[in-house]
């Protein structure tokens, strides 16, 4: 398997990455918004965020 980053090997503490160097570039790239997984439908957006606003915000 080859790294989807950099196209190494991969390596058994990483996988699917080479390295940590690679692993990172991955995590940032999600946390930055370049990967995404898209929703179902925006309405399915619009009801989560009103579920979440409903929701009691955890122990007093």
């Amino acid at each position: 398997m080859s790294c989807p980053i950099c196209g190494k090997d991969a390596a058994d503490g990483f996988r699917p990455f080479c390295s940590k160097r690679c692993a990172d570039v991955d995590l940032g790239r999600w946390l930055n918004g370049a990967y995404f997984v898209p929703a179902e439908a925006p309405e399915e957006l619009e009801e989560a965020a009103q579920d979440l606003a409903r929701a009691p915000s955890g122990p007093h």
